[in-house]
């Protein structure tokens, strides 16, 4: 069949596994139910890039990344070749359009194709375009409420193709954003009184941007990204100690690094990560209705830095903490636990797209 986003938003219910290609590393996830509403975590694995195979989302090694995916695969011992992909938010043109209810699927799907040639800046023939109907339109009962999704093709196909050739099957390409709010959706819930009426703020800090989205009851009430993340502090250290960008993300990782790090180099990194915060909050209060934040949780590599969250919630005056994809899960026999809480946080979009196998 034709692969586009037709899978982007529609139901979906195979067995299958997350993979997730960022700009550090692939990685994968595999979840499965064992009970009524239990999860249980049964494998994961992380596999470094090479620096340049993957640059602002787009694949520009694809051997290298067909490679990682490769071993990934194998690496983790799974055996399902069906996989959950997703796209940079940023590669993703998203549209909500009201249109008029009691419609056949064909006559909505050509008014979907009329009405997103006014939103999209491509010819149709030129992107992979979803859409999903949402529900009765709140203002008008005539009417419908559809989200519209759409990408250039050769950013689907890409990703495709990376999997494909390493021997796996794509069934579903999902958005980055749309994967992590699931997980973080199922984590709210886990709050005291299933955290009701929390406004929650989700910083999902990545090597080069940081994805914003604010969450009240289940909804999206605000995203935006800032071009800030992780390799500032990767290129820091290489400034410092007269390292290459590759050595310094080794010694990064492994804290191999001279006794001035801590002070010189990791604490002034993570008083720039809380002011970005902080800023993105202030953006967040000037452009929407909203005056609060509830609760802060941080993702991504970055997140598991000693100390960072305090650091945030006393700068944000506003509660913070880690998020924990898996938390509540029950955990499979490969599942190393000491490892699993330093990789967690990185695992948020690959974990959101692990659980597209039951959530559809």
């Amino acid at each position: 069949m034709a692969f586009d986003l037709g899978s982007l938003l529609s139901p979906k219910n195979p067995p299958l596994i997350g993979l997730d290609i960022s700009t550090t590393s692939v990685k994968l996830v595999e979840l499965s139910e064992v009970g009524k509403n239990a999860i249980r975590l049964d494998r994961y694995a992380i596999e470094p890039l090479p620096k340049g195979a993957v640059v602002d989302g787009n694949i520009d090694n694809m051997d290298a990344v067909t490679e990682a995916v490769r071993r990934v695969w194998k690496k983790s011992g799974t055996r399902i070749k069906n996989v959950a992909m997703a796209l940079p938010s940023a590669a993703v043109i998203t549209k909500r359009i009201f249109l008029p209810a009691g419609q056949t699927d064909e006559a909505l799907e050509l008014q979907v194709e009329s009405e997103a040639s006014q939103y999209i800046p491509f010819a149709l023939d030129e992107v992979s375009l979803d859409f999903q109907v949402l529900g009765e339109a709140a203002s008008s009962p005539d009417d419908v409420e559809v989200l519209i999704a759409a990408s250039r093709k050769e950013k689907v196909e890409d990703r495709v193709a990376a999997a494909e050739a390493a021997g796996l099957k794509p069934v579903v390409m999902d958005i980055e954003s749309y994967a992590s709010r699931s997980v973080v959706e199922r984590v709210r819930k886990l709050m005291p009184n299933g955290g009701e009426n929390l406004i929650v703020a989700v910083f999902n800090l990545g090597a080069n941007t940081t994805t914003i989205t604010v969450l009240l009851n289940g909804l999206s009430i605000y995203e935006r990204e800032q071009a800030f993340g992780g390799n500032q502090l990767t290129q820091d250290i290489a400034r410092a100690y007269g390292l290459t960008f590759d050595e310094a993300e080794a010694k990064k990782r492994s804290l191999d690094l001279a006794e001035n790090y801590a002070r010189d180099i990791l604490q002034p990194f993570i008083e720039s990560v809380a002011i970005e915060v902080t800023r993105a909050l202030q953006f967040f209060f000037t452009s929407t209705p909203y005056g609060r934040v509830d609760h802060i949780m941080l993702g991504g590599g970055c997140a598991v830095i000693e100390g960072l969250a305090d650091v945030v919630a006393n700068r944000s005056q506003t509660p913070t903490s880690i998020v924990n994809p898996f938390k509540g899960m029950e955990f499979g026999e490969s599942v190393k636990e000491r490892e699993l809480r330093t990789d967690a946080p990185s695992l948020l979009t690959c974990a959101g797209l692990a659980m597209r196998r039951f959530t559809g």
